[in-house]
């Protein structure tokens, strides 16, 4: 029964990597856009934590 678990496992697993990394119609793949995007995310995620810290300062002090 394990034995067949991980079969199913792995093989799920490569269906997967070789989702993402299948390149498309315009010659990018879904792994591509997702790292060129991940600096912006970053950027984002930075600005939000910034603000929010911010707001949670205010409203503590005052």
């Amino acid at each position: 029964m394990r034995l067949l678990k991980y079969i199913i496992v792995g093989a799920a697993v490569g269906y997967g990597i070789n989702y993402i990394t299948k390149k498309g119609e315009n010659g990018r793949s879904i792994l591509d856009d997702l790292t060129d995007k991940a600096p912006d995310w970053f950027d984002q995620a930075k600005r939000f934590t910034e603000e929010t810290i911010g707001n949670i300062g205010r409203s503590v002090k005052g």
